[in-house]
């Protein structure tokens, strides 16, 4: 898998400085704190897809930018054996962080959902709820899946689906020992 795994921090940084903002312009636009976004680039923490929408969005790219897919079909198709896994990185050593993902529609062009194959990791940081804008629908492929919508928790099963605003502080992880994978489509309003 590492073949596919990106410096997502990296790449916000080249970005963020390919568009003359600082650390403080970016966090009016996303609402972060500066340290938030420097910690980010500096691979110190691993931000939620949420939050890679809402960044992309502050420099006015869609989130594929982040990992070098280029956006431009009216439409795209993904066989099976043509995804390319990612991992977010967590640390400068490069270990990942609760999840990875596949991303399912990398090429097209001015879209508003962003559909990925996540495996999310036994035992990866389960983190505090988080929100931002949007919506997100989660369908559980295997394993068992534990979501945390404020103060709600619930454990889905294989088959098991979720559609919730992402606005609600939300915790997606994986219930046990094991990997889970979902389908996430996360819409960024």
């Amino acid at each position: 898998m590492a073949t596919g795994e990106v410096k997502v921090g990296e790449k916000i940084k080249t970005l963020r400085e390919s568009r003359g903002f600082s650390l403080s312009d970016l966090a009016e636009k996303t609402g972060f704190s500066p340290a938030f976004i420097s910690q980010i680039e500096n691979h110190l923490i691993s931000p939620p897809l949420g939050a890679l929408i809402k960044i992309a969005h502050g420099l006015g790219f869609e989130i594929g930018k982040f990992f070098d897919q280029s956006g431009t079909a009216p439409f795209t198709i993904v066989r099976k054996h043509e995804r390319t896994p990612t991992s977010r990185v967590a640390s400068k050593e490069g270990v990942r962080y609760g999840y990875s993902y596949e991303s399912l529609a990398p090429d097209k062009i001015n879209r508003k959902m962003e559909p990925f194959i996540v495996t999310l990791e036994p035992g990866g940081k389960k983190g505090l709820p988080y929100s931002h804008e949007g919506e997100e629908f989660l369908f559980v492929l295997e394993g068992r899946v534990e979501i945390q919508l404020d103060n709600y928790t619930d454990v889905l099963e294989p088959g098991d689906s979720i559609y919730y605003d992402s606005t609600v502080p939300h915790r997606v992880a994986s219930a046990d020992d094991n990997p889970a994978r979902i389908v996430a489509v996360l819409y960024a309003s």
